[in-house]
């Protein structure tokens, strides 16, 4: 019987197997990238809700009616690249730090709009992240 010629089968396999594994990989690199961009955003968010409440909260809001004059961004930019330092790490556009006033509730809002995962299979379902948290009156 003759011996058959093995000579390059572990480079094929290599390569089959390549594909798969460096896209699992760079899958998880790209989740992780999300993870920390939603945290940092939760920290922004977090710390504009603590500076309106800072410059905003008056008498008038705490006897429980509307701060109809409490919109808007209380942060610095160094505040804010403080806060969360990773969101100005890439280079890619400053985070946006919003007030909206609601009934019982102001919604301050945190968003990166430049944000754009690398891996084509997530579609556009992840891009521009946002957090917001809510501070009763």
């Amino acid at each position: 019987m003759r011996k058959l010629d093995q000579r390059g089968v572990a480079a094929l396999e290599f390569c089959l197997i390549s594909v798969g594994l460096f896209t699992f990989i760079f899958a998880i690199f790209d989740l992780g990238r999300y993870a920390i961009t939603m945290q940092s955003l939760r920290t922004l968010a977090h710390a504009g809700a603590r500076a309106m409440m800072i410059n905003c909260y008056t008498p008038n809001v705490i006897s429980k009616t509307s701060p109809s004059g409490c919109t808007g961004d209380y942060l610095t930019a160094a505040q804010k690249q403080a806060a969360a330092p990773f969101l100005y790490s890439n280079g890619s556009s400053a985070p946006t730090v919003s007030t909206t006033a609601g009934a019982a509730a102001l919604t301050v809002t945190a968003s990166q709009s430049g944000f754009s995962m690398m891996m084509p299979i997530w579609g556009a379902a992840l891009n521009a992240p946002s957090a917001s948290t809510q501070v009763p009156f």
